[in-house]
């Protein structure tokens, strides 16, 4: 990499070190609670679909307050926005600690959504804003690392920590402690981004999202039945065989395979975008890659679980990273690749909400995870039809 793009901003790879850094925050909140959802339910009294709302609720959150983004960013600057929204993750999860009553837990839930929303809406505009164009693949690849590493190590030792800390109620809030991290390593961006606009002053238009942009609606589209994917496997994989009776931590350790393996295809699928400029192989593969696990937990759940859970993974964290790509591929400018990050997350998010919980009711309604699965694999088709359709020379946003 080259040691800058801006004079005003840090060498690049400073930058890039803040980046994982706060990264790595926006998937804790929800990782952190599968592994324990067992234990949560014996000491509230939740139902499944309660637990599901666990997850839900940052989804929800990451959709709705996604446009919101958008005016944050235009009164603060994109980094300073950044830096609020790792706070609100710091806060929030903090806030579990207190979990003993069923609203600490959900109101530190909705807050860390809140800054989840935000900082992950104005992050693909500064990889295209702060970072040189022949690098853009490979830094979304370090941004998506950071992203699955934080949710991998939070569900991998949720259990432990309850163990080592006393209760689940400080093991979710110990991820606060890596938001810290996270806040103080984003200084330096925030500080030389602030140099940066005081020297380059630009007029900012309202924050208008493309919802007549048949391109947009194709990367929401695509998003949105992704997200569904994920964030239902995130929620119930690990309950799925706490059910069929695995101990917990093992169950924890299964879903850290599927996240795992996302860190090893995030990385690389947006790394060979910048030599692969048709997106629809890259894209195809991953989805294929998602149906056979989706099919495998369904149809042959005993059989091998630790296979189906990589193959997931690499097929989700692929997909999910590719998304990223596609909303610097198919914006002009920065400001543009934030309006349609607004756009594709208010829709995908919100529709993604609904997964979890309509899963947990599923699995009431059936007594099982069968029909789950099903679905999900059946929804994964879906997905292969979107990733057909984002061909090179759509028309960008503007």
């Amino acid at each position: 990499m080259s040691t800058r793009r801006h004079p005003h901003l840090p060498p690049v790879w400073l930058m890039a070190l803040a980046l994982v850094a706060v990264a790595a925050n926006l998937r804790t909140a929800m990782a952190s609670v599968p592994p324990l959802t067992e234990t949560i339910a014996d000491d509230l009294g939740l139902s499944n679909t309660a637990l599901g709302a666990l997850t839900t609720l940052p989804v929800l959150c990451m959709g709705l307050f996604a446009p919101s983004a958008q005016r944050i960013a235009a009164r603060l600057g994109a980094a300073a926005s950044v830096e609020l929204s790792i706070v609100c993750v710091a806060v929030g999860l903090g806030l579990r600690l207190a979990g003993g009553a069923t609203w600490p837990l959900y109101a530190g839930t909705f807050l860390a959504g809140v800054g989840i929303a935000i900082g992950g809406t104005l992050l693909p505009g500064l990889v295209k804003e702060l970072f040189p164009p022949q690098r853009a693949g490979l830094v979304t690849g370090l941004y998506m690392l950071a992203m699955m590493g934080g949710a991998g190590a939070s569900s991998a030792l949720s259990v432990p920590l309850e163990g080592w800390l006393g209760s689940w109620q400080a093991s979710l809030a110990s991820w606060s402690l890596l938001a810290v991290v996270g806040v103080l390593a984003w200084v330096p961006v925030l500080t030389g981004h602030a140099r940066h606009r005081a020297a380059n002053p630009t007029v900012v238009a309202p924050a208008r999202l493309p919802w007549q942009h048949a391109t947009a609606w194709l990367v929401a589209g695509y998003l949105a039945i992704q997200s569904v994917e994920f964030y239902s496997t995130l929620a119930w994989l690990a309950p799925s065989y706490t059910a069929r009776g695995w101990d917990p931590t093992d169950a924890g350790y299964l879903l850290s395979v599927f996240t795992a393996a996302q860190l090893v295809s995030g990385l690389l699928a947006p790394a060979l975008t910048d030599r692969i400029h048709d997106r629809r192989v890259l894209l195809l593969s991953a989805s294929v890659l998602g149906l056979l696990g989706q099919a495998g937990l369904w149809l042959a759940p005993h059989g091998a679980p630790w296979v189906w859970a990589s193959v997931l993974g690499f097929g989700q964290g692929a997909s999910f990273a590719l998304g990223l790509v596609l909303m610097v591929d198919y914006a002009g400018s920065p400001a543009a690749s934030a309006r349609l990050a607004g756009m594709a997350f208010l829709f995908s998010y919100t529709i993604a909400s609904f997964g979890p919980a309509s899963m947990g009711a599923l699995r009431d309604l059936t007594g099982g995870f069968t029909a789950v699965w099903g679905t999900l694999t059946v929804l994964m088709l879906a997905q292969v039809g979107f990733s057909a359709l984002l061909r090179p020379g759509l028309r960008k946003v503007e």
